[in-house]
């Protein structure tokens, strides 16, 4: 069982920039590849961005390429989403999520552990 909590979520104008964290519990946090993912009223879970086990790779969603960046502390049990450039579109609840799948997967279902969210709002 691993238990996520995700923190950092705010209010923040756009153009501005927030950095999502989310802690894990569990002492295999560094066998996961972790994920995030974001939820809009009135739309699917979509995924964000994802980082291997190590650190040494990530995929981002096209639509937050070049704006994003996830990352990892395996000694803290922490990943992180530093969210840069933001716009009113990217306003959403955001979830981390742990995948025992071995590949920065973007799909869901892969994922098996989510933490409850964090509300992103940006204004224009």
């Amino acid at each position: 069982q691993v238990q996520l909590v995700e923190s950092g979520g705010g209010l923040v104008q756009a153009g501005g920039s927030l950095r999502l964290s989310c802690a894990a519990s569990g002492r295999t946090f560094s066998s996961y590849t972790l994920g995030w993912f974001r939820q809009a009223p009135g739309k699917e879970r979509e995924f964000v961005a994802a980082i291997s086990e190590s650190g040494g790779s990530t995929s981002l969603a096209n639509s937050v390429l070049g704006r994003f960046v996830i990352s990892r502390e395996n000694a803290k049990n922490t990943v992180y989403l530093q969210m840069n450039s933001l716009t009113p579109e990217d306003t959403a609840v955001y979830y981390c999520a742990v995948s025992r799948s071995g590949v920065t997967t973007t799909m869901p279902e892969l994922y098996t552990y989510w933490g409850q969210g964090t509300q992103v709002t940006v204004s224009s």
